[in-house]
């Protein structure tokens, strides 16, 4: 039998070579989430998952095609992505065996800064950029119909694909997890908590299309509900506190007025407990963050641990080497936390480059809301800030790996795009303003 992982890879492959590059992003993202990271092509000690093949395969197409690339500008975002993965790649490479080192990182950047790239070349306009959003609402939404299936059911078809793995096959089936008598949904990926967090990311820019025509507007509606019952199917406290806290973003878009005042608030608040109840702020966050249940006090031990052992890994983490963390836990070390994972990694320096991408990616998306004039933009750069924030708040209790790295970059590729066009849309506001300004001065004089 002919190993379906390289069969759907040339088959995706096909698509993104002849289809609209919005139409290509959109077919790379429904393989990306429809088939399973782990099922995978081995190429000597080389693992090439669909994903990867098919990333790179789109990267040339728009690289030898100058219609998609020639609109491409240098961004601060791109300049701050750039530096992360300078830092992620040199820190990495000094740390471990040269060899192995480079292999894992030149997956590590088909992961994350191609995917994020190829977004950055193909959204240059609005039209690009809606159509992929109505392109990916429809994948997304199609499997939330699956995560609610599988949950039901106990029926996951995925783990007849695991014996494609090149590492630990499993041959047989596996009990899936359960709560309240539902079967925790992970499709195709690796956990449940991620298949609910890949929901609860694309909610936000499934709910800008309601701007659209009569048509999108009203279908809108109906896949963000069908979004966010498929991250229920996951029965996972992490992605269910994200989409609080999203719904809760999207909601105060209407009253933009009292979000400083709630942030102070929340500032004076978080103080305040922590003084009353004589504990630290995330451990009190962390013991009511549960609405599934769940072992969060873990997260918070894990924060303790970090701050505990940080004469240990502050200049370049642990070199690949387990912490020892897991002893004050009973098991080994699960870094489910995206920020301490980055020092464990790469060191304080690894945490600044990606909190220094963030508060990039917040600003640029701030300064583009302030140039545009279309509302449907203004919506669009909120919705893109809810997500950060969305992302922010589910990496307190898991670390991304499978296909969140690569959902992330491509959102960041939206965001620089997106960034980009109000720019532009600004620069040609203020050249058009100052053509008719100086029409006023000839015909004055």
């Amino acid at each position: 039998m002919t190993n379906p992982t390289l069969f759907v890879a040339i088959l995706v492959s096909i698509l993104v070579l002849v289809l609209r590059p919005s139409h290509a992003l959109t077919a790379y993202l429904a393989a990306l989430v429809w088939y399973p990271n782990d099922a995978r092509v081995s190429v000597g000690t080389i693992d090439f998952s669909v994903g990867r093949i098919v990333i790179t395969v789109l990267l040339l197409r728009c690289l030898c095609d100058e219609r998609i690339w020639r609109k491409f500008a240098w961004s601060q975002l791109d300049t701050w992505i750039a530096v992360s993965m300078t830092v992620y790649v040199g820190i990495f490479c000094l740390t471990r065996p040269f060899e192995m080192a480079i292999e894992n990182r030149a997956g590590f950047l088909m992961d994350t800064f191609l995917p994020y790239l190829v977004v950055r070349f193909i959204i240059k306009d609005k039209t690009t950029c809606v159509s992929f959003l109505k392109g990916a609402g429809i994948v997304i939404a199609l499997l939330a119909v699956f995560g609610v299936v599988q949950s039901i059911t106990y029926w996951n078809p995925y783990l007849l694909l695991i014996r494609f793995r090149p590492w630990n096959p499993i041959f047989d089936t596996i009990e899936m997890p359960s709560r309240w008598g539902l079967a925790r949904a992970s499709g195709p990926f690796s956990h449940p908590i991620l298949f609910g967090a890949c929901f609860v990311m694309f909610l936000p820019l499934i709910w800008v299309l309601r701007h659209e025509n009569k048509n999108w507007s009203k279908l809108a509606y109906c896949l963000s509900g069908m979004v966010i019952l498929g991250a229920f199917s996951s029965m996972s406290s992490g992605s269910w506190v994200m989409l609080i806290a999203i719904i809760f973003c999207l909601i105060m878009e209407r009253f933009k007025r009292w979000i400083k005042p709630l942030f102070i608030g929340g500032v004076a608040s978080c103080m305040a407990i922590g003084i009353i109840s004589n504990r630290s702020i995330y451990h009190v966050l962390y013991d009511y963050a549960n609405p599934a249940g769940g072992i969060w006090y873990q997260r918070a031990d894990l924060i303790d641990s970090a701050i505990e052992n940080i004469d240990e890994w502050w200049l370049v983490g642990y070199g690949g080497k387990e912490p020892g963390w897991g002893e004050r836990f009973g098991t080994f070390t699960d870094t489910n936390n995206e920020f301490i994972l980055m020092g464990i990694l790469y060191g304080l320096l690894g945490i600044f480059v990606l909190c220094a991408v963030l508060i990039s990616a917040f600003r640029g998306l701030m300064r583009a809301s302030r140039q545009t004039l279309d509302p449907a933009g203004k919506s669009l750069y909120w919705s893109l800030g809810c997500v950060l924030v969305g992302v922010i708040v589910i990496w307190q209790g898991v670390s991304f790996f499978g296909q969140m790295p690569v959902l992330f970059y491509s959102i960041l590729g939206i965001i620089g795009s997106s960034i980009g066009l109000a720019k532009s849309q600004a620069l040609a506001r203020s050249e058009s303003l100052g053509m008719k300004g100086n029409k006023v001065i000839l015909v004055r004089g």
